[in-house]
């Protein structure tokens, strides 16, 4: 496998891994506001499972960010001076729709209010989707793809990870050349002379 496979494979299993203990952080936190310890007869928010959803992952959004910034996306850069907390905020927010739709189908279209429903619904086929939707845009939009300096100079046409049509040598700068040059350990090329040079 290519170093970019086994490096998506990584991460892959280094988001699912903090994914599942965010998740079972807000799995407890949910089931004990909406169903209680036994019964849903003493449980804080019994009527009101979507603001228990709400509630109990946003808890779970702590573990995730702390564990994705420190761990699952450890090799990415945050795109934004925040350390990426916007932009994961922002995505986890429109993201927990798709499980929210999911438990509002099966309260409110299918009239399903047991604890096995609830959970079905938004802790098992809302979670799958929203696990997917958050890793692509968690890539895209909080975390910079890595970029190592082989990936640049083995590929044809790149320089800085930028890609060059014929004739388009001269834009190269100076000290893309020079840098290039070093770390191939090929001719460096001499310093362009300003105006007073020329």
């Amino acid at each position: 496998m290519s170093d970019r496979t086994q490096r998506f494979i990584a991460e892959v299993g280094r988001f699912l891994a903090v994914g599942g203990a965010a998740t079972i952080v807000a799995l407890i936190i949910f089931n004990l506001l909406v169903h209680g310890f036994n019964t849903g007869e003493h449980a804080m928010l019994a009527k009101q499972p979507i603001l228990a959803y709400v509630i109990a992952n946003s808890v779970g959004m702590g573990v995730s960010y702390y564990g994705s910034r420190h761990w699952a996306f450890r090799d990415r850069p945050p795109v934004t001076s925040d350390g990426g907390l916007t932009s994961f905020v922002v995505i986890n927010m429109l993201t927990m729709l798709i499980p929210i739709g999911c438990l509002a189908i099966s309260r409110d279209v299918l009239g399903l209010d047991d604890p096995i429903s609830d959970n079905v619904s938004a802790n098992v086929i809302g979670l799958v989707l929203g696990l997917a939707a958050r890793f692509a845009l968690f890539r895209t939009y909080v975390f910079k793809r890595p970029i190592s300096i082989v990936e640049i100079y083995d590929e044809p046409g790149l320089v800085d990870g930028v890609e060059f049509l014929d004739g388009d040598a001269g834009a190269v700068n100076e000290s893309t050349a020079l840098a290039r040059g070093r770390s191939t350990g090929g001719p460096v090329p001499p310093p362009a002379l300003g105006a007073e040079g020329d």
